[in-house]
């Protein structure tokens, strides 16, 4: 898949392309069916798929300090889009310049003259330009005199207790708060991940006969509540793509047995030697086993891992 950031960087040979626009934070199972309908079209008019995203989030542009939890990293987000069809990826920086174009200027400077849209596909609640004052509608007019089509896609929607639930970004953002894996990993159509890079924390676990892979995450990561969970440990190879799935026992917390404070992501990968200090990993939680807690001594809590991760075991059918 290609993959550029800002419009200059366009592939001056790119063509005319179906495009689809949107922040696709998570890239979820409505994400896919938007996706899967914009890769439908290109296919169909042997036309390449686009689609456009943005870095950073719009909201901490329009509301600084308002920066939403992050649910699929940049690199994540192009390796997920990829394995849908998606011939190309454009970052846009939003700017706060960038986030005062009115729509006309939008659909001309971006749609028209840059990306040569010959179709765009978008979710029907798609807004766009400064103050979000465009929409599906204003966009198809838009597109009616500057040649090309749009397509609205509607929204997907989960069954749950409470009823019938859209399925949003914001959805699983508060799922994933809640230590909801089950409900988050429905929404998405795979188990929530975090990325990061491996670095070094206090060793306590290996002392202790489980050495942890400690993740330090970009900033706003969406990090599940506190708590043990069980997953799995995600190597990753040079290009940013996904390679080894290890089992793992993942402990996301403040390490309260030793006073810690600092909040950290540490995984504990079942019968694995290797040294992963430096690798760029993702760590994926598949349920939540218990909440954070204090132990009163090293027997207890050495106690409690063993039960860690006899119960990873578990629910990982392992």
């Amino acid at each position: 898949m290609l993959r550029w950031r800002g419009l200059e960087a366009t592939p001056g040979d790119l063509g005319r392309s179906v495009v689809t626009i949107g922040m696709y934070d998570g890239v979820h199972r409505g994400h896919q069916k938007l996706i899967g309908a914009a890769v439908a079209r290109a296919r169909a008019m042997r036309r390449p798929c686009l689609l456009v995203t943005f870095d950073p989030h719009p909201a901490e542009v329009v509301r600084p300090g308002s920066h939403p939890a992050i649910l699929t990293a940049l690199d994540r987000k192009a390796e997920l889009v990829a394995g849908l069809g998606v011939d190309a990826m454009c970052v846009l920086p939003f700017t706060p310049e960038f986030s005062r174009l009115v729509p006309e200027t939008f659909t001309h400077t971006v749609l028209v003259e840059r990306l040569h849209a010959a179709q765009v596909v978008v979710g029907e609640n798609f807004t766009y330009g400064h103050k979000a004052a465009g929409n599906v509608g204003s966009l198809a007019e838009e597109g009616r005199r500057f040649g090309f089509s749009v397509e609205g896609v509607p929204l997907a929607q989960d069954s749950s207790d409470d009823g019938e639930v859209t399925i949003s970004s914001t959805y699983i953002r508060a799922c994933v708060a809640a230590g909801d894996m089950v409900s988050a990993a429905r929404a998405l159509g795979r188990p929530h991940r975090v990325d990061g890079v491996v670095v070094r924390g206090h060793r306590r676990g290996r002392e202790l006969g489980y050495p942890t892979a400690n993740v330090e995450t970009a900033p706003f990561t969406a990090i599940p509540a506190d708590g043990v969970y069980a997953g799995h440990l995600v190597t990753r190879h040079g290009d940013g793509t996904s390679g080894d799935r290890l089992p793992a026992a993942i402990s996301v917390g403040t390490n309260p047995t030793f006073q810690g404070t600092r909040r950290t992501v540490e995984a504990y990968a079942l019968d694995y030697s290797g040294d992963l200090y430096g690798e760029h990993v993702g760590v994926e939680f598949t349920a939540r086993l218990r909440a954070m807690a204090a132990f009163d001594g090293i027997e207890p809590l050495l106690a409690a891992m063993a039960k860690d991760v006899a119960d990873t075991r578990s629910a990982l059918g392992l």
